[in-house]
């Protein structure tokens, strides 16, 4: 039996912590025994115990701490796994330290979710660090942004793996978002930068105010952000669009609210590729999406969804305004999700696929 030491420090909620219980839940399935080591008191934790996966809290209540150097040496002299697998970038950090310290000699993978947008000297120095093992691309586009910080003898490490989602955990809600309105649209989404939301209340000043779709109604789900959501709440204001978009803040198990909804929509500058969208694909609720990160390698534009360029708020409403009249392409692009998810980008494909790579790490 394979044991893996999975080490994150993530401290809030978002879909790459998802993915990781995802993953290890699927894991557990194909005789694999899963470690955890991150930030105590983090949600991360608190999914872990409801799982009943053995976390290790880190030391000083954060992973990056000078005294976690050590304590993942002796962690590993301890337990023993087989591989390590890095889930964020301060993991990273404290591997490559700990490893230059204390030389802890396992075979190493690195999970990139996406790209920032910039890479200071530090960082590429530790994505470049010689015993990185391997390093999991989410999408062919991340893959390819990342590889230009990569030294040419290290782009061999790049894999591509997509990821996957637990239907298994895929629930309904039963009480209701938004009631009596016609035309229902919602975007997943914690209020960071990189999903671009003001774009998104600009996609439905045009949507409700230009084109004159009254009937239309936004929930926006996500955590919020002193300064984005400020911004945010200003623009709903500014635009008199109070009646049309709800920012309903962190809401647990977000996606069984799926169903109540037309559309789902994602306004994104940056992404790997977003766990919400597999959602959506199970769910059955057609996607409107700008063309941020690894989107369009899953969704090619009127085939099964629609795809605009990133910041494009006019042509998104416009979009937006042709699906929800058009009921025919809905339903195909609902039935084409459903069977692309279930044959591709479940837990379980991503799981194998991930088991694959560590099998490779030890030959």
């Amino acid at each position: 039996m394979l044991k893996i030491l999975h080490i994150s420090g993530a401290r809030s909620w978002g879909g790459n912590e998802q993915q990781l219980i995802d993953l290890v839940n699927e894991l557990k399935g194909q005789d694999i025994e899963n470690l955890v080591f991150g930030a105590d008191n983090s949600t991360l934790a608190k999914e872990c115990k409801k799982n009943q996966i053995h976390f290790i809290p880190a030391k000083k209540n954060k992973l990056n701490k000078f005294v976690n150097y050590k304590y993942l040496k002796q962690i590993t002299k301890e337990l023993k796994p087989d591989v390590l697998h890095l889930h964020t970038s301060d993991s990273l950090t404290t591997f490559v330290i700990s490893d230059l310290i204390y030389k802890i000699k396992i075979p190493t993978v690195f999970s990139k979710k996406g790209m920032g947008r910039s890479s200071s000297i530090l960082s590429k120095f530790k994505y470049n660090y010689k015993n990185v093992s391997a390093i999991i691309c989410v999408s062919e586009k991340v893959k390819k942004e990342f590889s230009e910080i990569l030294m040419k003898k290290n782009r061999s490490k790049l894999k591509v793996i997509y990821d996957g989602i637990s239907i298994h955990r895929m629930k309904t809600a039963n009480n209701l978002l938004i009631k009596d309105s016609e035309f229902k649209l919602i975007n997943i989404g914690n209020h960071v930068r990189a999903k671009d939301l003001p774009t998104l209340i600009k996609m439905m000043n045009v949507l409700v105010n230009e084109l004159g779709e009254k009937q239309v109604q936004l929930i926006q789900i996500g955590e919020f952000k002193d300064e984005i959501t400020e911004e945010l709440r200003q623009l709903i204001i500014d635009f008199k669009l109070e009646n049309h978009v709800k920012l309903a803040g962190f809401v647990e198990d977000a996606s069984s609210f799926l169903s109540q909804f037309d559309l789902f929509v994602m306004s994104s500058e940056r992404e790997g590729f977003p766990l919400t969208i597999y959602e959506a694909f199970y769910k059955k609720i057609p996607v409107v999406s700008t063309k941020a990160g690894g989107i369009p390698e899953i969704i090619k534009d009127n085939k099964n969804g629609f795809l605009t360029e990133v910041g494009d708020f006019k042509n998104l409403a416009i979009k937006i305004k042709e699906l929800l009249h058009d009921k025919n392409k809905q339903e195909l692009f609902k039935e084409l999700n459903y069977n692309l998810f279930i044959n591709n980008y479940s837990s379980q494909q991503c799981a194998l696929n991930t088991n694959n790579l560590y099998k490779s790490l030890l030959k």
